[in-house]
C-alpha cells in the first residue's frame, strides 16, 4: 500500500484523466490516503488513492495475532514524518485528484491536488520537494510531471532536507508499545491530566484506538459513560451492524479520526482504556448523546470526570426529541399530567423504609416509593425462627434505623415530589408476593434528595438495572455515588460491625405484663413515645423508646364515636363522625413524638392516659372540634376544666357531633384555666469547674467562708500528721484526700481505680477531675467529712440550649464560657429538673446578662424550645437572639441553617 507503480498508459492516444473531487478521511502512509464523498442519508462512499510516481517509507505494522511466529514490524525511516506531513495538511480537506492507472486488483493510482481544481499544491510534489518521499526508481522524466517532481527531488537533496539530511534517520523511526504491563497504574499515573494524543482508528461510535504522545502508546479508547450501537461479529467472520452503528461510527470518524486531541484517561477496563476525548471543537462523548448516537451507562459513568449529569441531560435532550436510537422512545411518564409528575405534599407517613404516605394539595392520600432504592431485608432463608412473627420494622437490621430516619426528617413536612416512573402491578409468583402498582419518585426536602440521604447512611441499597431499563431513578447516578460512599465508609449495611438488635416487648393486650409495667409508667409521669398505629380516634399504639416496648393507649376523659367493628358474621357499622375523629387523630400524631401521663389500665391490658402533641392535650382537641364528647371520669383530672370548656365551645357551633345539640336554659361559667408563672429567684454563686459538655460547677457563695474555714484547718492538720506515702488503698466510691498539682491536699472522691498508679478522682468541693497514683492520695480525716460539710461544687446545664454535637463546635462554646465565667461570681435561677442535673440560667454578677443568651447570641449553641407555656417569654428571646445569629452567620451558622441543609446526609461530615 505504501509503494506506487507507475501509471500504465493506455492503448492509442493519451486520454485526459478525469478530475475527481473528495474530502481526506484518513491518510493512510506518506503516499495514501483514503477520500469519501458528502453524506447523503447515511454515511458516504470512500475510496483509497495511492499517488503516482512516488514512494514513502512503510509504517510500522503489529505481527497478526494468528501468526504466532510473526514479529512486528518497525517503521522505516522518514516514514512517520511523511505520514505526519500528509496529515497535518489533508485530513478533513477537500482534494480534486485524477486516476492515471489500475491494477487489477482494484488499487488506484493517481495525482492529488489540494483544493476544488488542479491549480491547487500538487502533494506528491510537496512531499518530495521536502525529502519525505522519492521518485519511483527508474522512473524517466518524460513528461512534465515527471520533471517537476525530478526537480524538486534534487532541489531537497541540495537542501539536504528530510531522508537527504546527514544520518540515517533512526531519529524518526517510533518506539510502538502495542500493550501496558498494568493499565490501572498507568492510568493513575497521568492523574487525570489530559494527555495529547492522535486517533488512529475507530472501532465504532465510542471505541477509538489512539497514539498517546509523546511515547507512542497505541491504546484501545471507550469513551466513558456512553455506549453506541456496535458491529456484532457473526460466526463466518462477517459483521452485522446494529441501527445506527455506521451512522455513529461515521458520526465519530469525521470529527476525530486522525485528529490531534486531548484525552483524559479517566480508569481502565481490562486491556482497554476508559476516557473523555477532547477536541477543540467539543466532547464528543456528550455530542453523540444530544445527536441519539449513544446511551449512558452506569458501570463506567461514575468515572466521568465532568459529571455524569451532563451526560444524562445530553441523553434527555435525544429522548425527548426522539432522535435516531431513540425514535421509539416513550417516556416512563408520558401518560401522566405535569401537576401529577411534580407536586407538592405533605408527609403523613413513613412505610418501612423506602416509602411514604402523602396528603396532596387536593386532600387525597397516595403513597409514594422512593424511586431506585431498596430497604434493608433479610439475607438466606433459614435466618428467621419459624415458630416466632415476623416483625420487619424490628426484626430486619437496619430497618428501625432506617425507617426512624425518614420518621424524624419526613412526618409532617412538605415535600417536593418528582415521579420518575410507575411500577405496573404484578401477579404472585411462587417466591414473590403480588405487588400492586406503584409511584416511584425523586422526593426532595430543602434540596435533599432522601433516598441519597438514605443510601448514605448505609440505610439502604441502589436497585440495579438491565442497561435499557428506562424506569429508574432521575438522580440514579447520585445513589450510586451515594452508595458507593456508603460502601467505602463503612456504614450501616455495610458496616463490619454487629448488627444492632431491637428487642422490643409487645405488650399490648397482655393483662399480666401490663399490671406489672402500670406502676412504672405512673410513676414516671410524663414518658416519651411515638404513635405507631391509630386504630381509631381515642386508640392508639404507642411505642415508648426508653422502655422499648409497644403498648395500647386509650384517650382518657372522653368519649369518642366507636368506629366499624369486624364481628363474627356482621360488619358493624361505625358510628357517626367515627371516620373524622380517626382521620384527626391520624393527620395530628400518627408516627410522631408525643408525651403520655399515664393513669389507669382496663381490663384488656390497655393503658389510659393523656397524650400531649406540641404541648396540647389530644383529648381536649378532640373535644374543641367536635369529634368526641367529655366523659364523666374527667371529673378527677387536672384538665377537666379544659374539656369543658372545649366542649362547650363545640357545642355553641353546632357542628359533626353537636349537630343536633339543644342549648340548655341554665348558664354555666366558663372555668378559667390558671397558668403556672415562671419563678426568677436568683442567688449568687462561684463557678469553679466548666465540662467538656458545657455542664459546670459552682459553690454557694453563702456557704464559702465555711469551706476555706475547713479547707485551713484540714491543711493544718494534714501537716502536722503527714499520710504515708503509700499507705493508703484506694477504692471506688470512697472520699479521700488528694494532692493537686498546686501541692495543696483537697477533698476528693475515688470513681475509678485502675491501677495504683492511675486512680480517678472528682474534687468534691470545686468539680474538677483528675487521675493520680495512689501514692497522692490519703484517708480523709473524719474531722473534715461530708458529715462535717457537704461537698461543695454542685453540677448544673444552662437551660433552654443545645449543646453543640459537633466536637470542635461544642470545643469552642466551652472556650468562650470558660473565658467569661470560671473561677467569677454568678448569679444562678433554676428553671427547671431534669433526670441528669437541675438546668438553670446564669448571670453575670455585674452586668445581670444571661450567660446562656449570650452563648445563643455569639452562634456558639442553638435554642432548646420547651413546650412550658411559663418559659414562653424567654424562649422567644433566645429564638430571636438565634435568628440575629443566622442572619449575621454567626460561627454555627457561618455557612447557613445547616439544620435544613445537613451536608452529613451525603457522608461528609463538619
Amino acid at each position: 500500500m505504501a509503494s506506487s507503480a507507475q501509471s500504465g498508459g493506455s492503448s492509442g492516444g493519451p486520454a485526459v484523466p478525469t478530475v475527481q473531487r473528495g474530502i481526506v478521511k484518513m491518510v493512510l502512509s506518506g503516499c495514501a490516503i483514503i477520500v469519501r464523498g458528502q453524506p447523503r442519508g447515511g454515511p458516504p462512499p470512500e475510496r483509497q488513492i495511492n499517488l503516482s510516481n512516488i514512494r514513502a517509507g512503510n509504517l510500522a505494522r503489529r505481527a497478526a495475532a494468528t501468526q504466532p511466529d510473526a514479529k512486528d514490524t518497525p517503521d522505516e525511516p522518514w516514514a512517520f514524518p511523511a505520514r505526519e506531513f500528509l496529515r497535518k495538511k489533508l485530513i478533513g480537506k477537500e482534494v480534486c485528484f485524477t486516476i492515471e492507472n489500475r491494477t487489477p486488483q482494484g488499487r488506484e493510482y493517481g495525482m492529488i491536488y489540494l483544493g476544488k481544481d488542479t491549480n491547487g499544491e500538487n502533494i506528491a510534489e510537496s512531499l518530495v520537494a521536502e525529502g519525505l518521499a522519492t521518485r519511483r526508481e527508474g522512473m524517466r522524466a518524460n513528461n512534465p510531471e515527471q520533471n517537476r517532481l525530478s526537480e524538486c527531488e534534487e532541489q531537497a537533496k541540495a537542501a539536504k532536507k528530510g531522508m537527504w539530511s546527514e544520518g540515517n534517520g533512526s531519529h524518526t523511526i517510533r518506539d510502538l508499545k502495542y500493550t501496558i504491563e498494568n493499565p490501572r497504574h498507568f492510568v493513575d499515573s497521568h492523574h487525570q491530566k489530559p494527555v495529547n494524543a492522535i486517533i488512529e482508528h475507530v472501532r465504532d461510535g465510542s471505541v477509538v484506538r489512539a497514539l498517546l504522545l509523546p511515547d507512542y502508546y497505541l491504546v484501545t479508547v471507550m469513551l466513558s459513560g456512553i455506549k453506541c450501537p456496535t458491529f456484532r461479529r457473526e460466526a463466518d467472520g462477517s459483521e452485522t451492524p446494529e441501527p445506527f452503528a455506521a451512522e455513529a461510527k461515521f458520526f465519530t470518524e469525521s470529527r476525530l479520526l486522525q485528529r490531534d486531541v486531548q484525552i483524559i484517561l479517566e480508569s481502565c477496563h481490562n486491556q482497554n482504556i476508559l476516557g473523555t476525548i477532547l477536541h477543540p471543537n467539543g466532547n464528543i462523548t456528550e455530542l453523540l448523546l444530544k445527536e441519539g448516537f449513544a446511551r449512558c451507562v452506569d458501570w463506567s459513568i461514575a468515572v466521568y470526570t465532568r459529571g455524569a449529569e451532563k451526560l444524562r441531560a445530553a441523553e434527555r435532550f435525544a429522548k425527548e426529541r426522539r432522535l435516531r436510537i431513540w425514535r421509539d422512545y416513550v417516556a416512563p411518564t408520558a401518560n401522566l399530567d405535569q401537576k401529577d409528575k411534580q407536586f407538592v405534599a405533605k408527609v403523613m407517613q413513613v412505610l418501612n423504609a423506602d416509602a411514604i404516605v402523602v396528603k396532596l394539595n387536593s386532600g387525597d392520600y397516595k403513597t409514594i416509593h422512593l424511586s431506585s432504592i431498596r430497604p434493608p431485608r433479610l439475607e438466606g432463608e433459614n435466618t428467621q425462627d419459624k415458630n416466632k412473627k415476623l416483625r420487619p420494622l424490628y426484626d430486619i437490621p437496619y430497618m428501625f434505623e432506617a425507617r426512624e430516619f425518614l420518621r424524624k426528617k419526613l412526618i409532617g413536612k412538605k415535600v417536593n415530589v418528582t415521579v420518575d416512573y410507575i411500577r405496573p402491578a404484578s401477579p404472585a409468583t411462587e417466591t414473590v408476593p403480588a405487588f400492586s402498582e406503584r409511584t416511584c419518585a425523586t422526593v426532595t426536602i430543602g434540596g435533599i434528595n432522601i433516598a441519597e440521604a438514605l443510601v448514605s447512611k448505609g440505610l439502604a441499597t441502589v436497585i440495579r438495572y438491565r442497561q435499557d431499563d428506562d424506569q429508574r431513578s432521575s438522580h440514579y447516578d447520585e445513589l450510586l455515588a451515594a452508595e458507593a460512599r456508603a460502601i467505602k465508609n463503612g456504614k450501616g449495611l455495610h458496616s463490619k460491625k454487629e448488627v444492632p438488635i431491637h428487642r422490643v416487648a409487645d405488650i399490648s393486650g397482655d393483662t399480666q405484663k401490663a399490671k406489672q409495667f402500670l406502676p412504672f409508667l405512673q410513676r414516671a409521669g410524663r414518658s416519651e413515645a411515638v404513635v405507631e398505629y391509630v386504630f381509631s380516634g381515642s386508640r392508639l399504639k404507642l411505642y415508648l423508646p426508653k422502655e422499648t416496648c409497644l403498648i395500647t393507649f386509650l384517650l382518657a376523659g372522653i368519649e369518642c364515636p366507636r368506629g366499624a367493628r369486624n364481628l363474627p358474621g356482621l360488619v358493624q357499622e361505625g358510628e357517626p363522625f367515627s371516620e373524622e375523629a380517626m382521620l384527626f387523630t391520624k393527620e395530628l400524631v400518627l408516627q410522631r413524638e408525643v408525651e403520655v401521663e399515664v393513669e389507669n389500665m382496663d381490663k384488656a391490658g390497655n393503658f389510659i392516659g393523656w397524650l400531649h402533641i406540641d404541648g396540647a392535650n389530644l383529648s381536649v382537641l378532640l373535644v374543641e372540634h367536635a369529634l368526641s364528647k367529655v366523659h364523666f371520669t374527667a371529673e378527677r383530672s387536672s384538665y377537666y376544666k379544659s374539656l369543658l370548656s372545649a366542649e362547650e365551645a363545640a357545642k355553641q357551633k353546632k357542628e359533626k357531633v353537636w349537630a343536633h345539640y339543644e342549648e340548655q336554659p341554665v348558664e354555666e361559667v366558663m372555668p378559667v384555666l390558671e397558668e403556672k408563672e415562671r419563678s426568677a429567684s436568683y442567688k449568687p454563686v462561684f463557678v469553679t469547674e466548666i465540662t467538656d459538655d458545657l455542664h459546670f460547677y459552682v459553690q454557694d457563695v453563702e456557704t464559702g467562708t465555711q469551706l476555706e474555714k475547713l479547707m485551713e484547718n484540714m491543711r493544718n492538720d494534714i501537716a502536722s500528721h503527714p499520710p504515708v506515702e503509700g499507705s493508703y488503698a484506694p477504692r471506688r466510691g470512697e472520699f479521700c484526700i488528694a494532692k493537686f498539682v498546686d501541692g495543696e491536699w483537697y477533698r476528693a472522691r475515688v470513681e475509678k481505680v485502675e491501677s495504683p498508679a492511675k486512680v480517678h478522682v472528682f474534687y468534691i468541693d470545686y468539680g474538677n477531675r483528675e487521675v493520680l497514683p495512689s501514692t497522692r492520695l490519703g484517708t480523709l480525716p473524719p474531722a473534715f467529712s461530708t458529715r462535717v460539710l457537704p461537698a461543695q461544687a454542685t453540677e448544673y446545664a444552662f437551660a433552654f440550649i443545645q449543646v453543640p454535637q459537633d466536637d470542635d463546635a461544642r470545643t469552642d462554646a466551652v472556650d468562650s464560657v470558660v473565658r467569661d465565667i470560671q473561677n467569677t461570681q454568678c448569679l444562678l435561677n433554676v428553671e427547671h429538673l431534669s433526670a441528669g442535673c437541675p438546668h438553670v440560667t446564669l448571670q453575670f454578677a455585674d452586668s445581670k446578662g444571661d450567660v446562656g443568651l449570650g452563648l445563643v447570641k455569639e452562634g456558639l449553641v442553638m435554642v432548646e424550645v420547651r413546650k412550658e407555656k411559663q418559659f414562653q417569654k424567654v424562649i422567644t428571646e433566645y429564638l430571636n437572639a438565634q435568628e440575629s445569629a443566622k442572619s449575621a452567620r454567626l460561627n454555627l451558622w457561618r455557612y447557613g441553617d445547616f439544620r435544613a441543609d445537613d451536608a452529613d446526609e451525603f457522608g461528609y461530615s463538619r
